[in-house]
């Protein structure tokens, strides 16, 4: 099993859906997190990550249904590798036209159904043959996950900041690492800014994202050139707007979040 991967993006509907076919055998993917769900299948080998707290493991025949904002990594579990179909919906994309959104307690399952109608559903769209289709199977898809897996959100869910009031710092800090990404604050002007210690701020910023401030920054910076690019801005453009010291840096750290290069995916990304 060789190393590829390829992003597709379509139109579904008002959104924009990302898809990534892909192979890999030595690429590991840094801990991050996505804005999205991520939902997909794999089709040969077996794929390992971490996922709240615990190993996961995800070879052929099941189901991974990844929440947003959830940090994980991503690696082969065994030496030929894996190769998998990942659908990268928005929660306004998988829960359109329902009232109620569920969670997804586990994140790996076996269900030859649902794998078989993401699996098609994927096909489709990447192959672009047929809108109609595409778009049809993947609402079939989507009912089938949400009806066969999802569960009642406990109240609170994706909350992990328990004081509001660190909550509201937490908050505070993020907007200002997003005021301006070319020029990151020091630790102790983050801190002094929520009024806390540097290790106090560092423990609270920690438990609510799942990340240290300078690696939630690098993600973000990550996010905002996948919309950079996908609008037709070059990488080399787009690694100066977004903070990274040059497009060899942009390149290491895109390729550790995505599994694709900044170019790559430029091209693949573009919707007309």
């Amino acid at each position: 099993m060789g190393e590829s991967a390829h992003w597709t993006r379509v139109e579904a509907g008002p959104h924009a859906l990302d898809l990534l076919t892909a192979s890999y055998r030595r690429h590991q993917f840094a801990r991050h997190s996505h804005a999205t769900y991520a939902i997909g299948v794999v089709t040969s080998g077996e794929e390992q990550f971490r996922y709240r707290g615990e190993l996961r493991r995800a070879g052929v025949g099941t189901l991974a249904i990844l929440e947003p904002d959830e940090p994980h990594d991503g690696m082969a579990a065994r030496p030929e590798g894996w190769a998998y179909r990942v659908l990268y919906p928005s929660e306004s994309l998988l829960f359109e036209g329902r009232v109620e959104r569920t969670g997804f307690r586990e994140p790996i399952v076996t269900d030859p159904r649902s794998v078989h109608l993401i699996r098609s559903a994927h096909e489709e769209l990447t192959a672009g043959e047929d809108e109609l289709a595409g778009q049809s199977k993947l609402a079939w898809a989507f009912a089938a996950v949400i009806q066969r897996h999802g569960e009642p959100r406990s109240a609170g869910a994706g909350i992990r900041v328990s004081d509001p009031a660190a909550g509201r710092k937490v908050a505070e800090i993020r907007d200002r690492l997003l005021a301006d990404l070319r020029c990151a604050p020091s630790l102790r002007e983050l801190a002094a800014g929520v009024e806390l210690s540097p290790f106090h701020m560092l423990r609270v910023f920690r438990e609510a994202t799942g990340f240290p401030p300078h690696a939630w920054l690098v993600l973000e910076r990550v996010c905002h050139a996948r919309h950079l690019l996908a609008a037709g801005r070059t990488p080399a453009e787009v690694a100066g707007i977004v903070g990274f010291a040059d497009q060899a840096h942009l390149t290491r750290w895109f390729k550790r979040v995505t599994g694709v290069t900044p170019a790559a995916f430029r091209n693949a990304a573009r919707v007309p």
